[in-house]
């Protein structure tokens, strides 16, 4: 697993670089993600290479929301597949963080 970094204008995009989003490596990522967070304040979450999360890859993906809102910030995700959507609207995470089709609309739903 691998988290790829770049930044379009005042938006900070995360590609996620793995299969799998789960208990194996949910720790890694929290902590991944706190060091690319920093001071930015909009972020999006290129989830097109997930296949799958289980409930600790949700949890960490809430902690780094939680942390990205106590900065003033936001997480939107992006390239969401559908086996994960699925889960994602099983535990109503949906509700909790913006589920773009394709990055350029996460991008664009921050506005000027």
């Amino acid at each position: 697993m691998d988290l790829v970094s770049e930044t379009e204008g005042d938006v900070v995009i995360i590609s996620v670089l793995a299969d799998v989003l789960d208990a194996d490596n949910a720790r890694w990522f929290k902590s991944r993600m706190a060091t690319v967070i920093g001071n930015a304040r909009k972020f999006v979450l290129d989830m097109g290479q997930v296949r799958f999360v289980d409930s600790s890859g949700c949890g960490a993906l809430l902690s780094s929301l939680r942390q990205i809102s106590a900065g003033g910030g936001d997480l939107k995700l992006a390239n969401v597949q559908k086996s994960v959507r699925s889960m994602f609207e099983l535990v109503r995470l949906h509700r909790v963080v913006e589920i773009f089709d394709n990055r350029e609309a996460a991008i664009r739903s921050f506005g000027g």
